[in-house]
């Protein structure tokens, strides 16, 4: 991993959140910048701020989460396959906060 972005599935969603690491220095999680990628409707949105990507009524309907770690996509022919260094699922937006803390985001 370059060290530059970190990025999470969200599983159930099919969703992509990067956090490149540069843009967010001294910020708190809530206000960091981030890109997501909804592989379902296709839909890519960069400089989104993480807190209105949790407050999307999608994503709270849908807790608990599946969320994997990874640094890089597979593509292994018709299939893309995620590299996870770690999955987690998550319940509440302070277990997100404490996986972003264990990842040294």
């Amino acid at each position: 991993m370059d060290g530059k972005l970190k990025k999470f599935h969200f599983q159930e969603l099919d969703w992509i959140v990067t956090f490149p690491e540069l843009v967010n220095e001294g910020k708190k999680y809530l206000y960091y910048s981030v890109s997501i990628e909804d592989r379902k409707s296709g839909n890519l949105r960069i400089q989104v701020c993480l807190g209105d990507v949790l407050d999307n009524p999608e994503f709270e309907k849908n807790v608990p989460h599946t969320v994997g770690f990874f640094k890089e996509i597979k593509d292994n022919g018709n299939s893309m396959k995620f590299a996870y260094l770690e999955i987690r699922m998550i319940r509440s937006i302070e277990e997100f906060w404490k996986f972003l803390n264990d990842t040294n985001l």
